[in-house]
């Protein structure tokens, strides 16, 4: 293997192991076998464009393209093209696939799930850092400078990643990686001073051979600079490990954790931390898995109204909603009484009993379980938060938590059914809550608080202004679900949604419980789940797209209720929040079914008004529309097939570019008849299998030096003298001599014939598919540029600007 061959492999290697480091922030590292893949075909795109010889920027350009197409029929059809045929996949569903890789990065916890968009910004990062690391180390022969792609790689996934514990590993195997890059590179400068002699061998050395005799010589070694080079990586990546490990200072480094605890306790006390979890309950509510993520059994009588909660968000900063820093204690073995309720209330409550199972993907420090809980039994080390009634995980280790993935375990909870008579009747709230829950911030808009009035007016108690906002946004205010609106949710958010009357559960719920607030009703958002999907075993299953979020307002005497302004279907409209009125609109929506009445009727003008988007989830009260369903229906146009026909072609005649560009020279040459054009030619063929052009011989010595090298038979070689002759006549005769020459053609290929007969397989391969000659196609390039940039010097000297002042 030649020197920069070496070089090249070590160079995709040393990227391939740094981009191990890349595989805790995924949950699998199925795309790392697809990135040594498309590295090894990039580095062979190289390698050949090197050896033709192309310039330096045509060669990178050629990695550049090669890999672009890879990676876009690695993905076709995984987007959401607007169009069709191959420019509309590059242009559309190509950039959209990747949008949404971005989107997913931003979105998901890690380890995240390995999604299109996300692979292929994987794929796509890899093969950047592995063409920067080709170009430095390979093509412009800087191997030290290549580490810092390489860094810049390793230092993204370290400071993303969540498992630290094996960082050390991966620092090792970016480390490896990058000196056997530059051993490499060290080998092959060395070699071309001449072959490489060790030193001496430990031992007795004899004067005749040098080297040591008998059981002497076999100790002794010779000590190499390369291996001596090697001595030296390995104690400077041992020295690199250890250092940060004995020094404390470094330990928040690259190979060091996240610091201190998050939560500001040390696992046997502390406050729950700020938690903003919307930017995850979009990606749910968006995800294109549907993976589900809980699975229960309850003997509740009402499962519809049994939602899963994980925490609640008790306050507006004015930049967004969260959960307060608040105290935790020990879980007791039965909760305390859930604040606010009354014994009126709590009399009328059944108790419930649900047992959970955590899939195995679900990581969330936050249980989840049904409001209000009154005792759990799980394994692991949890912490209880009183006010907002939710278990926190306990921390482990350093940067490590309890949490909720594949955890067993049993809530008690009561199902309460509070009256609207109870509801009406409630007294004041108490003051402390009331000044806690109706606290706003000074910069929310005063559109916020004008349009609650406006909807509340003529209401004489909290539960009717409850239920006439939650009406106005699922029933009467014209507002419309959709999942892909952006999730801000600051105070001007709060104002934009009013406006445009667009957005999904995070916005509804938000808006709800701040414009309660502004009438004085104490409110809060809790985050979590509906009650899911029910299974033929009696089961429940909970997946992704279930993640919901609602307003939950304060009763004296009822505690936190919720409420449900989110026109969606199958979620659950609680049967309080039905007033029970004469007038003659109700207030509850009609289009909201209770998600735990048996089944909806069907309703074709309400599939028919359904937006595209809540079709695409199955939120129209009946079943996702199937892809395909019909046939012939939403197949490819002609266009699209012939389109995409032609970009296969062009992918699988690229490598067979050079072979056509030679084929197509040959015959124009021969066919001109002129013998110099059919000497080039067959200078040409002979460059082709490695025999390099010498244009300071002449034509008699330049015949004998191809059949000499090219080891001709004898009619290969008398073909190629006949030629040198006919060179010789056409430049020497006098004028007017016959110089014509009848079989010319055909002693040209006669020779090219045997040249590539005395060359091995694989060399006669290269000729055909990557010949050497093509690199004329540069050469004509770059003596183009040339002419046309002195052509441009030349006229801009050519104008002369006025002179000001002369004389």
């Amino acid at each position: 293997m030649s020197g920069r061959a070496r070089l090249t492999l070590f160079a995709a290697l040393a990227t391939l192991l740094t981009s191990w480091s890349l595989a805790g922030l995924v949950e699998s590292n199925s795309w790392i076998a697809q990135a040594a893949l498309l590295l090894a075909v990039q580095s062979a795109v190289g390698a050949g464009a090197r050896r033709l010889p192309l310039a330096r920027s045509l060669t990178v350009a050629s990695q550049l393209l090669v890999s672009l197409l890879i990676l876009a029929f690695m993905f076709a059809g995984k987007g959401e093209s607007t169009g069709n045929g191959p420019l509309a996949y590059l242009v559309t569903d190509f950039g959209a696939l990747f949008g949404r890789g971005v989107q997913d990065v931003g979105e998901y916890a890690i380890p995240a799930p390995v999604t299109d968009g996300i692979r292929l910004l994987l794929l796509a990062g890899v093969l950047l850092i592995g063409l920067l690391v080709d170009m430095l180390a390979v093509t412009l022969r800087t191997a030290a400078a290549a580490g810092l792609p390489l860094l810049a790689l390793y230092s993204v996934a370290a400071g993303l990643s969540a498992d630290h514990g094996n960082s050390w590993f991966s620092f090792l195997l970016a480390g490896c990686g990058y000196l056997m890059m530059l051993l490499a590179e060290g080998r092959d400068r060395l070699a071309q001073w001449g072959r490489v002699f060790g030193a001496a061998p430990r031992g007795r050395v004899s004067a005749a051979s040098g080297y040591g005799s008998g059981a002497d010589s076999g100790s002794g070694q010779a000590l190499a600079p390369v291996r001596t080079g090697r001595r030296i990586g390995a104690v400077a990546l041992g020295l690199a490990l250890a250092v940060p490990l004995a020094l404390p200072a470094l330990g928040d480094g690259l190979l060091g954790g996240r610091g201190a605890d998050e939560s500001g306790g040390s696992g046997t006390g502390g406050t729950i931390s700020a938690v903003n979890p919307l930017v995850s309950l979009q990606s749910s509510l968006n995800a294109q898995d549907n993976r589900v993520v809980l699975k229960y059994r309850t003997d509740s009588p009402q499962v519809g109204d049994q939602y899963v909660r994980i925490l609640a968000l008790d306050e507006f900063n004015g930049v967004k909603w969260e959960a307060s820093g608040r105290p935790l204690t020990d879980v007791p073995e039965r909760m305390p009484t859930p604040p606010g309720l009354g014994e009126q209330v709590r009399t009328g409550a059944t108790e419930v009993r649900t047992t959970f199972s955590a899939a195995d993907t679900y990581v969330q420090r936050y249980l989840p379980m049904p409001y209000p809980a009154t005792g759990v039994d799980i394994g692991g080390k949890w912490r209880f938060e009183q006010a907002g009634r939710t278990l926190v995980g306990d921390q482990l280790g350093k940067d490590k938590y309890q949490n909720v993935q594949g955890a067993q375990y049993t809530v008690r909870s009561m199902l309460l059914r509070p009256t609207v008579r109870q509801l009406q009747t409630a007294p004041a709230p108490n003051a402390a809550v009331k000044a806690e829950y109706t606290k706003l911030p000074d910069n929310l808009p005063p559109v916020v608080a004008e349009r609650a009035r406006e909807v509340v007016r003529g209401s004489k108690d909290d539960y009717t202004r409850a239920v006439k906002l939650q009406d106005y946004f699922a029933v009467s205010g014209g507002f419309r679900y959709d999942t892909r609106t952006a999730s801000g949710t600051g105070p001007q958010a709060v104002a934009r949604f009013l406006e445009d009357k667009e957005g999904f559960c995070v916005h509804f719920a938000f808006s709800m419980a701040a414009m309660s607030r502004s009438l004085g009703i104490p409110a809060r958002v809790a985050v979590g789940f509906t009650p899911g999907e029910k299974q033929s075993d009696g089961t429940w299953n909970v997946s992704m797209r279930d993640a919901h979020a609602w307003p939950e307002l304060y009763f004296e005497g009822v505690g936190w209720t919720r409420f449900e302004p989110t026109p969606r279907s199958g979620i659950s409209i609680p049967d309080y929040s039905r007033a029970e009125t004469p007038a003659a609109t109700p207030s509850a929506p009609t289009a909201l079914p209770s998600s735990n009445a048996s089944e909806p009727a069907a309703d074709p003008s309400k599939a028919d008004d359904c937006p595209p988007e809540l079709k695409k989830l199955g939120e129209c009260g009946g079943p996702a529309a199937t892809q395909g369903a019909a046939p012939g229906a939403g197949g490819p146009s002609v266009l699209a097939v012939a389109g995409w026909a032609a970009a296969v072609v062009a992918l699988l005649g690229l490598p067979l570019l050079p072979l056509l560009w030679r084929t197509r020279v040959r015959a124009r040459r021969l066919s001109a008849g002129g013998v110099l054009v059919a000497w080039r030619e067959l200078g040409d063929g002979a460059w082709d299998v490695g025999i390099a052009p010498d244009e300071a011989l002449s034509p008699r010595s330049a015949a004998a030096r191809v059949v000499e090298l090219g080891r001709l038979e004898p009619d290969a070689a008398e073909a190629v003298h006949r030629v040198a002759g006919a060179v010789e006549r056409a430049l020497y005769a006098p004028p007017g001599a016959d110089v014509s020459y009848p079989g010319l053609a055909r002693d040209v290929l006669l020779a090219r014939a045997g040249l590539l007969a005395g060359v091995s397989r694989a060399a006669r391969l290269r000729a055909l598919l990557l010949p050497r000659s093509a690199a004329r196609v540069s050469w004509a390039a770059s003596a183009r540029w040339s002419a046309l940039t002195a052509a441009a010097s030349a006229r801009a000297a050519s104008v002369r600007l006025p002179l000001r002042g002369r004389g």
